[in-house]
């Protein structure tokens, strides 16, 4: 469905003099502008049901006046940018990138560790926080004892989305004990609680994650390099320019031989092509200097 035919006939059940094309125009050029993200012409609908609690809730009766109202009122924009996130991930996914940091770059950075160096990991866009807890529960592995000494280290993980809700249920940490069937069974033991059908990740992993609000478009109050990020099914809503230009910032802040972990459909182009050299499906490592 193009926004062509989507508008030529009034959507169902809603007046064009409360939405209509021009409406989801100038969102979508402000939602791009914010966030990167594209809003196709086949979301009209979308960004009526998610944008319309918004609209009734400001008093703006239209559409049109909520757009007037976010063009200024810049914290209503991020609501409107949050609203229109998609959130859905789960536990393990693309469980291959996990089988690979715990294979490939967990016995380096213990050993970074161990000999006093920092190390530091990005969850980028966690949404939910699934990827964050399975990361941590990757890197911690199974030796209890083991873990209790890497996080005395200098060990710091940031988690990080620009949907305010989404962080907050990644901070909770507690989901369906169903939704980490797709995890480990030893990792679950040792660091998830089950109480009947609820699962809370344990105060080891939750005490070394920072989760902070953060667009990937806007400035990254970040200090010092990442040996690890993980930035996935985020840029499948960007288009090319932008995609290039996050990945080429990815690279920037990554160490010298750390590895970025990206989705599945999505893949190094641009600048960062002669930085970062594929080392595994969907996966890159730094070029040493």
């Amino acid at each position: 469905m193009n926004l062509a035919t989507a508008f030529r006939e009034p959507l169902p059940g809603i007046s064009p003099e409360i939405y209509g094309e021009a409406d989801f125009r100038a969102l979508a050029e402000i939602i791009y502008a914010s966030s990167g993200n594209v809003l196709p012409d086949g979301k009209a609908m979308l960004v009526y049901s998610r944008i319309s609690p918004l609209v009734r809730e400001t008093g703006c009766a239209t559409f049109a006046n909520f757009v007037e109202l976010i063009r200024s009122d810049l914290e209503m924009q991020d609501r409107a940018v949050a609203a229109l996130t998609t959130n859905h991930t789960f536990f393990y996914r693309e469980s291959h990138h996990f089988d690979h940091f715990e294979s490939k770059v967990r016995p380096d950075l213990v050993r970074k560790l161990e000999s006093g160096k920092p190390v530091r990991l990005w969850s980028a866009g966690c949404s939910s926080g699934e990827e964050t807890w399975s990361l941590m529960m990757a890197l911690l592995g199974t030796d209890q004892l083991a873990a209790k000494r890497m996080a005395k280290r200098d060990l710091r993980v940031l988690a990080s989305d620009l949907a305010p809700h989404a962080l907050r249920k990644a901070e909770a940490a507690t989901y369906a004990a169903k939704d980490l069937k797709a995890v480990p069974s030893d990792l679950v033991q040792q660091w998830a609680r089950i109480d009947g059908e609820t699962a809370t990740i344990a105060d080891l992993p939750r005490s070394l994650v920072r989760f902070r609000l953060l667009n990937l478009m806007g400035e990254w109050p970040i200090s010092g390099k990442f040996d690890t990020i993980f930035c996935r099914n985020v840029m499948i809503y960007f288009d090319l320019p932008t995609k290039e230009h996050l990945v080429a910032r990815f690279a920037e802040v990554l160490q010298p031989g750390g590895h970025l972990y990206i989705g599945h459909s999505e893949r190094v182009t641009g600048p960062a092509g002669a930085i970062l050299e594929p080392v595994g499906p969907t996966i890159y490592r730094k070029r040493a200097a």
